[in-house]
């Protein structure tokens, strides 16, 4: 580009308004100011680009011929211009989101809930995956954060923050009654058919670690992919069902399934937010994380 862009801002309001004093209107600057861009203008590019009329200003064809480029050029900077204020209102933009169906089900959704009510323009995108993967795509840039279950592992780039506290059982249906009553050892596990997660999952890395550290490996006869299907094999009594208190919650209260109790407690573990200093959220992601964080 030959000219200072200023210098184009300037010819472009003369020409759609005809007129030197309203483009210093326009632009909240003196005539002398545009006439002097002007003659700027035109001196890098070497020719005339408009003449003084009785009525304001006429373009020569040069002018006539830069202006049609200028236009295109100028407009579609002012409707960047304004489509990024709206993204920054909350009227148009997305938030891209990683969570697995535990994390979804048991915190995310209230709050996308709310969100929603307050900025329905906003386009909202989960994208459905284990921890392992939801932290691979945070560190891709492919989602703004994310909402995962420890235990796991992540690079110094990302920050973590424990938003609740869940709690991991083993729970059965009316076949394995004779348990219920009964506080198990933890090697009781190892005789009794088992559905839990597949190896990928946080859960499941941390339920086999906290058992080994007390001698106790699994060898599940069902691995699944979701929790609520463990829930519904084990409503079959197909086995011992390792899952998230709270997607066995409504069945334990209503007496289908029970809870297995053992002599050693299963430590806690957490829901945290996981984002990546190195990537920027959109501004309707702060927005969510703000109303996540109050």
């Amino acid at each position: 580009m030959k000219a200072n862009l200023e210098y184009y801002k300037v010819f472009y309001y003369v020409a759609k308004l005809g007129s030197i004093t309203m483009a210093g209107e326009q632009l909240s600057i003196s005539q002398p100011a545009v006439s002097q861009s002007l003659k700027q203008l035109e001196k890098v590019l070497g020719t005339k680009l408009c003449v003084r009329i009785s009525k304001g200003v006429r373009l020569t064809k040069e002018g006539e011929l830069l202006y049609s480029y200028i236009q295109k050029g100028y407009e579609e900077m002012e409707l960047g211009e304004q489509m990024l204020s709206k993204m920054l209102n909350l009227d148009v933009g997305e938030i891209r989101i990683g969570a697995s169906d535990m994390t979804l089900q048991f915190y995310l959704l209230p709050f996308l809930e709310r969100f929603h009510e307050k900025y329905p323009k906003i386009k909202v995108i989960v994208t459905n995956a284990p921890t392992p993967e939801t932290l691979r795509y945070l560190q891709q840039g492919k989602i703004d954060f994310g909402v995962v279950s420890t235990p796991f592992e992540a690079k110094d780039d990302i920050q973590a923050i424990e938003v609740k506290e869940i709690e991991d059982v083993f729970v059965a249906g009316r076949k394995f009654i004779p348990y219920k009553h009964h506080t198990l050892d933890l090697q009781e596990l190892e005789k009794l058919p088992l559905i839990s997660l597949e190896e990928n999952t946080s859960t499941r890395t941390y339920m086999d670690a906290f058992l080994a550290k007390n001698g106790v490996v699994l060898h599940p006869e069902f691995e699944l992919a979701t929790s609520d299907m463990i829930v519904q094999f084990t409503l079959r009594n197909l086995g011992i069902g390792n899952v998230m208190r709270d997607f066995a919650k409504p069945y334990l209260e209503d007496g289908r399934l029970f809870e297995l109790r053992f002599n050693k407690i299963i430590p806690k573990r957490h829901f945290c937010v996981v984002l990546d200093a190195k990537n920027p959220m959109s501004a309707a992601a702060r927005k969510l994380m703000q109303l996540i964080q109050e």
